[in-house]
């Protein structure tokens, strides 16, 4: 069985960024995967990604704020959205981190 894509979306902020998210339910859970999900969620400005939030093969949890990468800590679906719209809050209000 395969990795199923159970959400997509793709949006245009008022800003005229980019608000991609992609999740797959994995059939089964992996060691850098342990809650059973593959997601990527991106925030694209000017041609950048300034936010985001991935779990790529290897790399376990981890989420994109600029140039800084640091580890994420995954408290399910709904905190994984929570986290990811306030990030591209913060970002549109000129607090970015350091």
């Amino acid at each position: 069985m395969k990795a199923e894509l159970i959400k997509y979306v793709k949006a245009i902020d008022e800003l005229d960024n980019t608000i991609e998210i992609r999740i797959w339910q994995l059939p089964e859970s992996a060691k850098d995967r342990p809650h059973g999900y593959k997601y990527s969620l991106v925030y694209i400005a000017g041609g950048e990604r300034e936010i985001g939030y991935d779990n790529a093969e290897g790399k376990g949890d981890h989420r994109h704020y600029g140039k800084i990468v640091k580890p994420y800590e995954f408290k399910g679906i709904d905190r994984l959205f929570e986290d990811f719209y306030k990030d591209i809050e913060k970002y549109k209000g000129g607090k970015h981190e350091s």
